[in-house]
């Protein structure tokens, strides 16, 4: 399997120019600079001339690519059609699966992918795929297409809840079963191999009790699996268990600290159960923890869990007294709000019935908002520091078809890396 992203931008050819002073350069010199161009432009590197495709597949540069400062993220948004059309039974007009914003270019790219697969995750430059009918596991490289598929997870009778990918050499880790009975199975890219099945312990003495445990102590039914139907305030009946999409039905967030005495890491999973609750899994620590709830079972509502920066964020769409709001959560103990959309930006998703989809990356949030009415659709970038929005530019090529976040219903954030091994 392999990936590939291309500018997407107007026809016609251009003629191919050498570029003044650099045929002067030594080989060493050369790489160097070709590897400070921005990460779009090395799909045309080996375009350019004979000496050109040698740098850009040489090894040297790319120890040159691992000298450059961090790169801006790119955000691969995911579209419904990718999990409806291979059940179409007539020929569909061909659009693209998934699309990628480069947040320094501020540009959209055109996403490039095994049709049969879906991407599940990403960490540093690499993107993890899985094959919906198998469940077989690709990490690819979505700069320089290389891929590696993973062998077999350990066998297990649990339902897969949630895919997490985090690290440097890289980890997945897969996570099984309902609550409260959860197990993870981690691969280490550096053994090339699966860790057995591990049971995750609740949360350790102290923490604050879960949803399910508050239940149970005030004599409540804890049964999350059971769908709970309320009427909102337009009449219609609403039932809280969550209804994802299938492009995001693994989908996970991982924050990474430094771990204790500045020793290694400590990654946290976190993830939305069926009932809407956010669950927490440490994943050093093999233990787990239902955060409470941000608001009232009974209250219509979207959220989606993000990681940015080592923190944990949940983004809520909601609405109140005939007023829609999407606000940013972050969880330290406790959630606390640290960001929300400017309420003229929101307004417009009142009533509409509108799913929020997220991801984040650095100190940045990216919102997507869908829903049927066309109006009710957009795609945000927030930044949790300074609590700033922005819409993202509208996506070119997609004549007829409307704003270009109107088909996201996933996202994921990677940062290309041409160095990046999988």
């Amino acid at each position: 399997m392999a990936a590939a992203v291309e500018l997407s931008g107007g026809g016609g050819k251009k003629r191919k120019r050498a570029v003044s002073g650099l045929t002067d350069l030594h080989d060493d010199m050369l790489e160097r600079v070709l590897a400070r161009l921005p990460p779009a432009s090395y799909f045309r590197l080996r375009g350019v001339s004979r000496r050109w495709r040698a740098a850009a597949e040489s090894n040297t540069f790319r120890a040159a690519c691992a000298r450059v400062p961090p790169r801006d993220p790119w955000f691969l948004m995911l579209e419904e059609d990718q999990d409806q059309q291979p059940q179409q039974q007539q020929p569909v007009p061909a659009r693209p699966a998934a699309a990628v914003f480069d947040s320094a270019e501020r540009a959209w790219a055109r996403w490039r992918g095994a049709p049969a697969s879906a991407p599940v995750a990403a960490a540093g430059g690499l993107v993890l795929y899985r094959d919906p009918a198998t469940g077989d596991l690709t990490v690819v490289n979505p700069l320089t297409g290389a891929s590696r598929a993973l062998p077999p997870p350990p066998p297990s009778s649990s339902a897969l809840q949630a895919i997490a990918m985090y690290g440097s050499p890289y980890r997945v880790v897969l996570i099984m079963g309902d609550l409260p009975d959860l197990s993870i199975a981690t691969f280490d890219s550096t053994k090339n191999a699966w860790e057995g099945a591990l049971p995750l312990s609740r949360k350790a003495e102290g923490d604050e009790a879960s949803p399910r445990e508050r239940a149970a102590e005030e004599g409540e039914d804890a049964d999350d699996d059971d769908a709970v139907y309320f009427l909102s305030k337009s009449g219609d009946v609403v039932a809280t268990t969550m209804q994802r999409s299938a492009s995001r039905q693994y989908s996970c967030a991982v924050a990474c600290r430094p771990g204790a005495g500045g020793v290694g890491e400590d990654a946290v999973a976190y993830f939305l159960s069926r009932s809407g609750t956010v669950v927490s899994c440490d994943l050093s620590r093999r233990a787990f923890a239902e955060l409470p709830r941000i608001l009232s079972a009974y209250h219509e509502y979207s959220i989606d869990v993000v990681a940015c920066g080592g923190a944990a964020y949940a983004v809520v769409l909601s609405e109140f007294l005939d007023a829609a709001s999407v606000r940013v959560w972050e969880h330290d103990g406790a959630w606390r709000q640290v960001a929300a959309m400017p309420p003229a930006m929101a307004q417009a998703f009142r009533g509409a019935k509108a799913d929020v989809n997220c991801v984040g990356h650095g100190d940045r949030v990216v919102v997507c908002v869908s829903s049927v009415d066309a109006a009710a659709r957009g795609c945000f970038v927030c930044d949790v520091r300074t609590n700033t929005w922005e819409e993202l530019p509208p996506r070119a090529g997609r004549e007829g078809d409307g704003d270009a976040a109107t088909g996201f219903v996933a996202a994921l954030s990677f940062e290309p890396r041409m160095e990046a091994a999988v």
